[in-house]
């Protein structure tokens, strides 16, 4: 993470008091004698509860006490003092083998969310964990740890997904994803959207309250205590280990580092952005590591899993240059190619570079924000492409997809969201040359919701497949993709549900796609 300059940190307020009160909420204080829980009123786990970033000994775990999450004020309905949460980690479901017991301090400063950290466990085994707050009992959370990082584990199966728009539909995706037999997730950003929520595709009327776009804190806790209300997303958060990261509909549509949307004021739009990251660090279970800093935070990570893969999840709106030619589409771009231009930023790229060449793991995984591969959206001579993803930083894409190649990387592989559509596709050293050679695969995830019911084919998506021989699958429903991976072959299963607009869809699997151990590119 760039370090914050001595006048960010101060115009934020974070250090002092402030930096000691937040660190309550982390795990990182334990006193036993204070803080009793109050009598509240209703249950505080009506957000559920959540774990996160595996590793071979422990998982962070997550909850936030929030009686009333849609109170106006962004507080959960909970006094303004700090509460005891007591926490215990199981080997059986009924808690008869306790294995970790433990309690930390949730604050108002953190609107009453937890993250211990609990380590110690064994690795590549799956536990059951529980909250108290008071007489109060949370809903049981099942979590995985990972392997050992010398083991070489028979399979690794993981879904990914990302996009959630609350209006446009119903989060029955969940659902089936929490019946699903996973050792993890990977949500790949836009888990809210900042808009306000007053027409919809629900046929549901919202309260006046959500109307509004999110611009502070307390109405970015409102919006995520609408979407945690959806029963199959805490139904997921409570069945696997989450491993998250963000786009940019947690903060602002499209984003660039200290640039927003509609250039407004930096100083404004960075202290927008502080609420946002402290809002998702509140309302997701992230690692200490991850406490925002004002408007900045550590979100770039590997996560192992054994030698079998390594998971890079990359932050690809902190760091970047603003979008080429005024963002949008071009067909002439010459910008977009400039050498200088970053998408990662200088430091980022370095370690991911450096995590290429130190890596013994059979699979690369890059969580990534936006497509990386070419979107031609001109079928004939021309090449017509989005500035936003990838495209609109041709060179730092062709170095890092070279840098892969020329580094050994056995396979890569990169998860992407953001495009509420279905790809499979392969990834060329450079898309100008027809010649070009592959070196990776990247499977693009839909839209839990985003979008709408959507559709098997579109016309744009019978342009992609004309214009982008890479392009192997298209599809443009809504759903996840759950992946199941071994030491010879990587299979993507596009999930995928006939409608959102109403509850209980069905799901299917659509398609099926293949990577082979050491050949790069996708197989159907």
């Amino acid at each position: 993470m760039v370090a914050m300059s001595v006048s960010r940190r101060q115009m934020f307020g974070f250090g002092g008091a402030a930096a000691a009160a937040l660190m309550l909420g982390t795990g990182a204080w334990d006193a036993q004698s204070a803080f009793a829980a109050p009598a509240l009123k209703g249950d505080p786990f009506t957000l559920g509860v959540a774990s996160g970033d595996p590793t071979s000994d422990g998982v962070v775990l997550w909850t936030r006490l929030a009686p009333d999450p849609f109170a106006q004020d962004g507080l959960g309905g909970m006094p303004a003092t700090p509460v005891r949460v007591q926490y215990e980690v199981a080997l059986d479901e009924r808690f008869r083998r306790v294995v970790r017991r433990g309690s930390v301090i949730a604050t108002p400063e953190l609107a009453h969310s937890v993250h211990p950290e609990v380590n110690g466990l064994a690795p590549d085994r799956v536990y059951w964990f529980r909250f108290r707050a008071g007489t109060a009992v949370s809903p049981v959370g099942r979590t995985r740890t990972a392997p050992a990082p010398w083991d070489s584990p028979r399979r690794l199966r993981f879904a990914f997904a990302s996009c959630q728009a609350w209006q446009d539909g119903y989060f029955t995706a969940y659902h089936h994803m929490a019946q699903e037999d996973l050792d993890l997730v990977v949500h790949l950003g836009d888990y809210l959207y900042e808009s306000g929520v007053k027409t919809n595709k629900r046929g549901v009327t919202t309260d006046p309250r959500f109307h509004t776009e999110t611009l502070d804190l307390a109405r970015y806790r409102l919006q995520y205590g609408l979407y945690k209300s959806e029963a199959p997303l805490r139904e997921a958060h409570a069945n696997f280990p989450w491993i998250m990261t963000f786009d940019d509909h947690e903060v602002e549509n499209n984003w660039a580092d200290e640039v927003s949307e509609n250039n407004e004021n930096p100083e404004t739009f960075l202290k927008r952005r502080a609420d946002a990251f402290q809002a998702l660090y509140e309302h997701a279970p992230l690692r200490r590591t991850q406490l925002p800093k004002g408007p900045d935070v550590q979100m770039y990570r590997r996560l192992s899993y054994g030698r079998l893969a390594d998971f890079t999840m990359l932050d690809t709106r902190q760091y970047r240059d603003d979008q080429p030619c005024g963002d949008g589409t071009s067909a002439d771009c010459a910008e977009r190619f400039d050498p200088a231009r970053t998408l990662l930023g200088a430091r980022q790229r370095d370690w991911v570079l450096k995590g290429f060449s130190r890596s013994s793991a059979r699979w690369q995984i890059l969580g990534n924000q936006a497509p990386m591969g070419q979107t031609d959206q001109d079928p004939g001579p021309g090449t017509t492409v989005w500035m936003d993803p990838w495209d609109g930083y041709v060179t730092e894409r062709n170095r890092l997809l070279a840098e892969a190649d020329t580094r050994g990387v056995r396979n890569l592989v990169v998860i992407t969201g953001d495009r509420h559509q279905n790809y499979a596709w392969d990834l060329k050293r450079d898309y100008t040359d027809p010649a070009s050679a592959t070196v990776g695969s990247e499977f693009v995830g839909t839209s839990v919701t985003s979008g709408g019911d959507g559709a098997d084919m579109t016309a744009q998506g019978e342009t992609f497949l004309a214009a982008n021989p890479h392009m192997k699958f298209f599809n443009s429903q809504r759903g996840y993709v759950r992946v199941t991976l071994d030491r010879e072959r990587w299979t993507s299963d596009f999930r995928v549900l006939p409608f959102v607009t109403k509850p209980d869809a069905p799901i299917s699997t659509r398609a099926s796609v293949v990577v082979e151990d050491k050949v790069p590119g996708v197989q159907i």
